[in-house]
């Protein structure tokens, strides 16, 4: 059975852009109604798809954080060529770690890390969640239940390099940090189960913006941008991108 497979989108509006990032094995939906309330609210916003997502888990193991930071790069390079000058970054998880690359890379008007890991340390909840995701994907193509345990075994096998490769980012990005001068807003959910929470006194600590704050959501997972408190998290995200000096 085939799948419909999901798409970047923009929801073009102001001159004030967002740039939006999803998360490791997610897509546009972690991100989507974000992008449609900042939308409401005059804000041009793009979300696109790393390499490998939205797709077959075959797909995912064969694709790399390299392509993953190069289609970030691209996607800011795509609302720049549309006009827009002044760009923020949002980014859920790995969208978030994705995010302080760009935010010490590039000059960025402010960054929103979501959820976003700085330890890997997780490496066995991530394991266990693209296994879940791999079993679901089957699922949905409709394979028998024989089929879809050996085929995700050998995912589990054929994923090491990836998870490998996963922590090397992280750990790349955690040693960039400090070089982020950018404002930023970390958002964190207390009840996540996927990253080690310690992750956001880490980067708001060693973050040198001048402006930065750090929210804590306490009835949230690790999928923040869905979860029961995401009209708090748009407002409080909304009013942050308001607080930033727009020319």
């Amino acid at each position: 059975m085939k799948i419909k497979l999901p798409q970047p989108f923009t929801f073009e509006e102001g001159e004030r852009a967002v740039l939006l990032l999803h998360g490791f094995t997610g897509h546009t939906a972690d991100v989507r109604m974000l992008g449609r309330f900042l939308q409401g609210k005059g804000y041009t916003c793009h979300a696109p798809i790393y390499r490998g997502h939205g797709a077959p888990p075959e797909e995912l193991i064969q694709s790399t954080p390299d392509q993953w930071w190069e289609d970030v790069q691209a996607a800011l390079q795509y609302l720049q060529d549309m006009g827009h000058k002044e760009i923020a970054v949002a980014g859920l998880s790995l969208g978030g770690v994705l995010g302080l690359k760009l935010a010490y890379s590039y000059p960025i008007k402010g960054v929103i890390p979501m959820c976003a890991p700085m330890f890997f340390d997780n490496e066995a909840q991530l394991t266990k969640g693209f296994k879940a995701f791999s079993t679901e994907f089957k699922q949905l193509e409709k394979k028998d239940e024989e089929t879809i345990d050996r085929e995700v075994a050998q995912l589990m096998d054929d994923s090491k390099q990836l998870f490998q490769d996963l922590g090397g980012l992280i750990t790349e990005v955690k040693e960039g940090v400090d070089q982020i001068y950018a404002p930023t807003m970390v958002v964190q959910a207390r009840k996540d189960k996927m990253i080690n929470t310690g992750s956001a006194n880490f980067i708001y600590d060693n973050v040198e913006a001048e402006h930065k704050e750090i929210k804590w959501y306490e009835n949230s997972g690790h999928v923040i941008t869905l979860d029961k408190e995401k009209e708090q998290l748009h407002e409080d995200i909304y009013q942050f991108l308001e607080s930033l000096d727009w020319s």
